[in-house]
């Protein structure tokens, strides 16, 4: 059973940082595609960043491109994202997932498999 619990969100005043952690089991993060996502009140979930199975390439919206670096520790099974010069837009609840589709990059959520429950981020003006 695949399970993947993320962590590390909370209130941030904008042009701060934060790093959300995605702890994963039942799946070896170094062979798959792993990704965040995010979905603000009244959205659509939206794509922010993918590491592909090999982690030499990794992959972002334009929205946080510059800002935002997805990362994975192989020996831990956890992905993350560093968030730094955070803005108000940025807030959403953000989604870890996981893909057996494809071996680079895939903004489509329904190209991943397993999700995990969210944690919420709040960047204040």
């Amino acid at each position: 059973q695949v399970q993947l619990v993320e962590s590390g969100g909370g209130l941030v005043q904008a042009g701060g940082s934060l790093r959300l952690s995605c702890a994963a089991s039942g799946r070896t993060v170094s062979r798959y595609v792993m990704g965040w996502f995010r979905q603000a009140p009244g959205k659509e979930r939206e794509f922010v960043a993918c590491i592909s199975r090999s982690g030499g390439s990794t992959y972002y919206a334009d929205s946080v491109k510059g800002r935002f670096t997805i990362s994975r520790d192989n020996a831990k099974n956890t992905v993350f994202l560093q968030m730094n010069s955070v803005k108000p837009e940025d807030t959403a609840v953000y989604y870890c997932a996981t893909s057996s589709e494809v071996t680079y990059y895939t903004d489509r959520t329904y190209l991943y498999d397993y999700w995990g429950q969210g944690t919420q981020v709040t960047v204040s003006s």
